[in-house]
Parts: structure tokens; C-alpha cells; sequence
């Protein structure tokens, strides 16, 4: 599978993120602090490593910045994407059955070694659901991909 890997900066597990991706056979292209000591503008690497699962330059992504929420915020903001901030496998295993996420947001300050093992082996390990339901939800999120900015709120 095609990963693409994006963080803001090197610490906690950053560089374990690609490294850990590769050594489980995956092919990862690196943005951000993971390819430029110097690249740590959240906003724009995760956004770019989101734009390559949009554009099916990549299969999945990973992105990740100090809680994980400035990434995941990023990555969202690009259409088709439906990125999911987790922070143990449980919450990976349903974001990829019910939300059909295709980028795993992490946070560097608060993931061990260990439990990004676990959660990549959820993320890896979980398919998306056929149920109906779950279905016509994830269709209803590429109707707002497609959304105004300015469109009223939907109720």
C-alpha cells in the first residue's frame, strides 16, 4: 500500500511513523519534518500528504503534529478526505468500519512506541462497514465536500 507520512516535527514517535509503516511493506512518501528537519508548518504538510490519498497518489495517510488536532483539521479540509484522530485502536478500528477513514491523525505528544504499533495494527486490521447505514453516511460526507464556504448550516 501507498502511505503517505506528514509531522510538523521530530518528536515523540515521528520518526517512527514511516519507519514502522515501511517495515510492515508499505511504500511511504514523507512531508513535513519527516523528509525536512526544516518543513514544520502543520497546515501545509498535512494537508499535502492528504491531497495524494485525494488525488490516489497515495492509498492511506498518516499525519501527525504535537495533539494531532491541528493535522487532522488540515488533512479534513481536503475533499475526499476523511481523517480521523486517534489515540488507541479501538478508536482506529471504528474509524476505519464506520467512518471509512482513509488518514490517521496521531499526536506526538501524547503516543508510545507501543501504542502506535497497536493502532496502526487496528487501522491495518479493519475494513470499512457494508452495512447500509454506514454507507449512506459516508455518501452524505462527499456531498459536503462539495459545499459553498459559505453555504448555511445544514439541519
Amino acid at each position: 500500500m501507498r502511505i503517505s507520512v506528514a509531522s510538523d516535527s521530530l518528536d515523540g514517535v515521528a520518526a517512527l511513523i514511516g519507519t514502522e509503516l515501511e517495515r510492515r511493506g508499505h511504500t511511504v512518501s514523507r512531508y513535513g519534518a519527516v523528509a525536512d528537519p526544516d518543513d514544520v508548518q502543520w497546515a501545509r504538510v498535512s494537508a499535502r500528504a492528504a491531497q495524494d490519498v485525494a488525488t490516489g497518489d497515495a492509498d492511506m495517510a498518516v499525519v501527525a503534529c504535537w495533539t494531532g488536532t491541528g493535522a487532522s483539521i488540515a488533512a479534513n479540509k481536503v475533499p475526499g478526505v476523511r481523517a480521523a484522530l486517534c489515540t488507541d485502536p479501538g478508536t482506529a478500528a471504528g474509524a476505519r468500519r464506520w467512518n471509512d477513514a482513509n488518514v490517521l491523525a496521531v499526536s506526538l505528544r501524547t503516543l508510545s512506541a507501543p501504542m502506535l504499533g497497536e493502532i496502526l495494527d487496528a487501522w491495518f486490521a479493519t475494513a470499512p462497514s457494508g452495512d447500509s447505514d454506514d454507507l449512506a453516511n459516508i455518501a452524505h460526507l462527499r456531498t459536503l465536500d462539495h459545499l459553498p464556504a459559505d453555504s448555511p448550516p445544514m439541519h
